[in-house]
């Protein structure tokens, strides 16, 4: 007969079945022992690998690392799950299931456990355990749609908003702080929004606090989250942004600290990683070309700003977007030497892709520009897109002196009048090639998107019928799938009919979302989106016509991009700026398998190396 015990965790009480097997499993019930299903169920080692973080608090460069991974599954209807991660290693467990109270536990190898949830009962708790999109939700803001948008849009690019940082009164002096601070970071919130929010926010965020049972639920978890495994591996610190990443054909994982000029090789397999530092040139400023944007920050070491990834279809090299130099870096995946490609023209070197003719097309935000890169005789030709007014034409004809000017330490983004249309700074931003070799790009700000002819290198130009067009991707037919952040949807454009078509995410409540950006796996047409705002992804299957939603592990998780493997996996990583907003402060690289079938994949990270 088993010795049955008895424990109390975090005030719940707990079975303990210590068994002898090469797994853990994990069985979840509710207070009346009724099995609960689609619990969220995450597992990592108690004692992990020590860090060598003696490189201004990271592992030092060109030595390989090892990072331990946590896995995610969801009980059956059951309420079961069972890991064969980490057969001989005693594990931390950790239980989550919408409004229901966390519970955390230890295990020793092998060991199961039995454990009861019990539901959230306090008002304000149950309102802090939902995520950042219920707040919005509620957040009515004088009860002025446009300006809902336009908060979302020039608020909530780094971080969430409605997250757990900000559910609390603060006083309107400190939000005047706050929104000074981030027009300085980049916000282009208009004059008139930054007069009306400081007390709009101290009024709505001390009326939510106060009554927080009109938080609505958030979205809920599916069954078919019972065949998926999410698995992450801590890469970076609090001071990180682990901006864009790639999924290389070498089946290596790229991922850029966009704070630190870092670039991460991950081998998924086995959790070793190894790290790159940008090369910097003599002349190189800390902080670049925009020097004093981040003078305030607390740690950083940004001097190129690692940010958007592409690789060669010739030979796997990789093509880096740096935001504050006017280069762009290609890096030898063999070799792993980096060579800077240096431009006369253009500022802010943003999202880069490459087409079959191995030429690196990459946008120029800052200067209004679409730029490409020859790579036969390494020679840049700039396109320039049409400004919205003679001032705006003025202003983007000016950047270079107005970022000399910013680098002087003059705050010419406080002092300067900001309008309603973002003059100036249209903002081109995400960009795609189409299967017929077209060169696709939004404009953030300019609400339109714009294609260069293939042939003719023409430019066209398409407004948009809705807000906020950030990134986009083509899917096998040759149609676009936009991101539109502000609007909780993602919208299809038809080039051959020129016609939109909006494409609402399923998030609850409704229109919450802000979706940052979007990928599509041609092979088997699904759009996958990123959900920064609910801590999830969602997948669309466009011939099926169905969306399915992925939550992922940690609360406060915003997410920038998103790669798709030739199995159909997906690729993420946390990115908030700051990344200490994320649940334990720590950024991740993420893996979701939507298809998972235990003992079909290799176990990552399960290696034989000593944990200290």
């Amino acid at each position: 007969m088993r010795n049955i015990r008895q424990t109390i965790i975090g005030g719940m009480t707990c079975l303990l079945l210590p068994l002898t097997s090469i797994a853990n499993t994990i069985t979840v019930v509710d207070a009346k022992g009724e099995p609960l299903s689609n619990v969220m169920v995450l597992q990592a080692p108690l004692v992990g690998h020590t860090l060598d973080t003696s490189d201004m608090g990271y592992p030092p460069e060109r030595k390989e690392h090892f990072t331990d991974a946590a896995y995610t599954l969801f009980t059956d209807d059951s309420g079961q799950v069972s890991f064969s991660t980490y057969p001989d290693r005693d594990v931390r467990i950790r239980l989550r299931k919408p409004d229901y109270q966390d519970v955390t536990f230890e295990l020793k190898a092998g060991q199961d456990q039995q454990a009861t949830l019990e539901t959230i009962t306090d008002p304000l708790a149950l309102a802090e355990s939902r995520p950042a999109n219920t707040w919005l939700a509620e957040m009515s803001l004088d009860n002025d749609p446009e300006l809902k948008k336009h908060y979302i849009m020039q608020c909530g690019f780094c971080h969430q908003q409605g997250s757990h940082f900000f559910r609390r009164p603060r006083p309107q002096e400190n939000w005047q702080d706050v929104i000074y601070r981030m027009v300085g970071y980049g916000s282009r919130l208009h004059d008139q929004a930054q007069e009306q929010l400081p007390q709009l926010l101290f009024e709505e965020y001390s009326r939510l606090y106060s009554n927080p049972e009109i938080i609505p639920a958030g979205t809920p978890w599916a069954p078919h989250l019972q065949q998926t495994r999410v698995t992450e591996w801590p890469i970076g610190d609090a001071f990180s942004q682990m901006h864009d990443l790639l999924v290389h054909s070498n089946g290596l994982i790229y991922v850029g600290d966009n704070l630190q000029d870092r670039l991460y090789e991950i081998d998924p397999n086995t959790g070793k990683f190894v790290i790159y530092k940008l090369k910097r040139e003599n002349h190189d400023k800390h902080g670049g070309l925009m020097g004093k944007r981040l003078e305030s920050f607390p740690k950083h070491e940004t001097f190129a700003g690692i940010h958007s990834f592409a690789e060669s279809p010739k030979d796997g090299h990789i093509f880096i977007t740096t935001s504050y130099q006017q280069r762009l870096v290609e890096f030898d995946p063999v070799t792993k030497e980096f060579i800077n490609h240096h431009m006369d023209e253009g500022y802010y070197p943003h999202t880069v892709r490459i087409d079959a003719q191995d030429r690196v097309w990459f946008t120029m935000a800052l200067s209004n520009q679409v730029a490409m890169f020859n790579r036969q005789d390494k020679s840049f030709q700039m396109f320039d897109l049409p400004a919205r007014s003679k001032r705006e034409e003025l202003t983007v004809g000016s950047m270079g002196i107005i970022l000399k000017l910013m680098d002087w330490g003059i705050p010419l983004a406080n002092w300067f009048s900001i309008d309603e249309q973002s003059t100036g700074v249209p903002l081109p931003y995400g960009i795609e090639i189409t299967p017929n070799g077209d060169i696709w790009f939004a404009r953030l700000h300019a609400d339109s998107i714009g294609k260069i002819d293939a042939k003719t290198l023409e430019v066209s130009m398409y407004e948009t019928p809705f807000v906020g067009p950030r990134r986009l991707r083509s899917d096998s037919k040759g149609n676009l799938w936009i991101a539109a952040f502000p609007e909780s949807m993602v919208v299809k454009f038809d080039p051959k009919t020129e016609t939109f078509h909006n494409f609402p995410l399923p998030v609850q409540p409704l229109g919450s979302e802000t979706p940052y950006s979007l990928n599509v796996d041609r092979k088997r047409d699904i759009v996958w989106v990123n959900g920064n705002t609910s801590d999830a992804l969602y997948s669309y299957d466009i011939d099926q016509d169905h969306w399915s939603h992925y939550p992922l592990p940690k609360r406060v998780t915003f997410t920038r991009d998103v790669e798709i493997t030739p199995q159909g996996d997906v690729y993420t990583t946390s990115a908030s700026f700051p990344s200490w907003h994320i649940e334990d402060a720590q950024p991740t690289l993420i893996h979701i398998q939507p298809n998972y079938q235990e003992g079909k994949d290799t176990q990552p990270n399960v290696v034989a190396a000593e944990a200290n």
